[in-house]
């Protein structure tokens, strides 16, 4: 991989946070701006005037994140709130995510693109259910750092003793999930403590301070640089004088490098080509990767349009009308056997039956719910689906961008679900819990 790969990789993150209400994600994320100094000063002084009103003793940060007035006045934040900020050594996405399990859609929807995700956990209660759930869906939408914040170590006079329970507490339940980088901080975002700044009153903590362990995790190896990916989102003909008989195809490459002399096929129609020459936003360019957007141009004319896909000969993905795949549902109707969907997968959009659910999971227990396949709205279930076209996907355990989808009602055009795909065909159904059968 070249240089360019690695700063590119490198130079964006994006996370989310999760944890039970009033846990202090909030808080924490007010802190992480504050203490950073990516805090206007008309903001900073609404947020000091709102804390006056509000006659608390600190600075409520947690004010920064909660945008609307009814949220405030509930004390909880209901939707996904995304924030931006950057540092010398990096730019950062934030997405603030609820924490009631009625919400359960709006993580999914802040964790689906995050390279990271941070679990608070409150050190006077422990391991609760939210924090199994959450960590749950982290691994679910295959992210693959995880950093365990223990908040309000102020409340616990700073315990090394309650931060190695609770890290040992998370651990045992953790070996059930496939998340590779699992590290613990202990905090306090109220003080900003191990925060932006190491902690004097935690002295037995050796590790480095939030901010630092965002600022320096490696993400460059999270996405597929091997399974050559392109889907065509559209192509581009200028008609003008100067670019007479250019025929370019853009879009945004999914997994892998393209390079010009490449041979490609297009799929599904499976005709072959080399790349002629790729164009980025600042013009032509020796190598493309994953998520580059781009335009490409071929040696031969072939037909191509959008929600085709090019791809590197001796590396195709699979293609099937039958899908096997976790979803979350989204709608306040409820998903039906036999239902009619769209389904978009990368550029393209077919039509799709629900043939069998095959199961809800307990998000809990992460085990399956016996005798009940009825899926509703933050439910997560594995479904069966048969397409009108041929899909070219991967597994989203291989390639998160050409292995999800989203199931839209074709009459309202709202968008009912998010899905993973586990495998293609009819696939088989191993024995036990939900996290053993390795689809994920």
């Amino acid at each position: 991989m070249s240089a360019d790969t690695h700063y590119l990789s490198m130079d964006l993150l994006r996370f989310t946070t999760a944890g039970s209400v009033d846990d202090g994600k909030s808080t924490l994320i007010g802190r992480l701006l504050y203490d950073s100094k990516a805090i206007f000063d008309d903001q900073l002084e609404a947020i000091e005037r709102a804390t006056e009103q509000r006659g608390e003793d600190h600075l409520n940060l947690s004010l920064l994140t909660d945008g609307l007035r009814a949220e405030r006045e509930q004390g909880i934040t209901i939707d996904v709130a995304y924030r931006y900020f950057a540092t010398p050594r990096r730019k950062f996405i934030i997405a603030d995510t609820p924490g009631h399990i009625q919400y359960t859609r709006n993580m999914i929807t802040g964790a689906s693109t995050a390279n990271l995700a941070i679990v608070l956990v409150d050190a006077r209660k422990g391991i609760v259910e939210q924090t199994c759930r959450h960590s749950f869906v982290a691994a679910l939408l295959r992210i693959q750092h995880l950093i365990v914040a223990v908040n309000k170590m102020d409340l616990v006079g700073w315990s090394e003793e309650r931060f190695n329970e609770i890290v040992s507490q998370y651990k045992e339940f953790a070996s059930r999930l496939e998340i590779p980088d699992i590290c613990f901080i202990p905090i306090s975002a109220l003080h900003g403590d191990n925060v932006v700044e190491r902690s004097t009153n935690m002295p037995w903590y050796q590790g480095s301070p939030l901010l630092y362990a965002l600022e320096t995790v490696y993400i460059g190896s999270d996405l597929n640089h091997v399974d050559a990916r392109f889907p065509v989102q559209t192509v581009i003909r200028p008609n003008s004088n100067e670019h007479h008989d250019y025929r370019g195809f853009a879009g945004r490459i999914a997994g892998g490098v393209f390079k010009p002399g490449d041979s490609v096929v297009a799929l599904p129609s499976g005709r072959t080509s080399r790349i002629a020459s790729i164009h980025g936003p600042g013009g032509i360019v020796e190598e493309a990767f994953a998520p580059m957007s781009v335009a490409m141009t071929l040696e031969d004319e072939i037909d191509l349009s959008r929600g085709d896909m090019l791809v590197k000969a001796n590396n195709a993905p699979q293609g099937s009308q039958d899908i096997e795949a976790m979803i979350c549902w989204f709608s306040e109707t409820r998903l039906q056997p036999g239902g009619k969907y769209l389904i978009r997968h990368t550029t393209r959009e077919a039509k799709c039956v629900v043939k069998t659910v095959r199961y809800k999971v307990d998000i809990n227990t992460l085990h399956r719910v016996a005798g009940d396949t009825s899926i509703g709205m933050n439910d997560i279930g594995r479904i069966h689906l048969r397409t009108s076209q041929v899909l070219m996907c991967d597994t989203y355990r291989r390639n998160r961008a050409t292995g999800s989808f989203i199931l839209i009602d074709e009459f309202s055009n709202a968008t009912l679900a998010a899905g993973m795909i586990v495998g293609t065909g009819h696939a088989d159904l191993p024995a036990g819990d939900f996290m053993d059968m390795g689809g994920l």
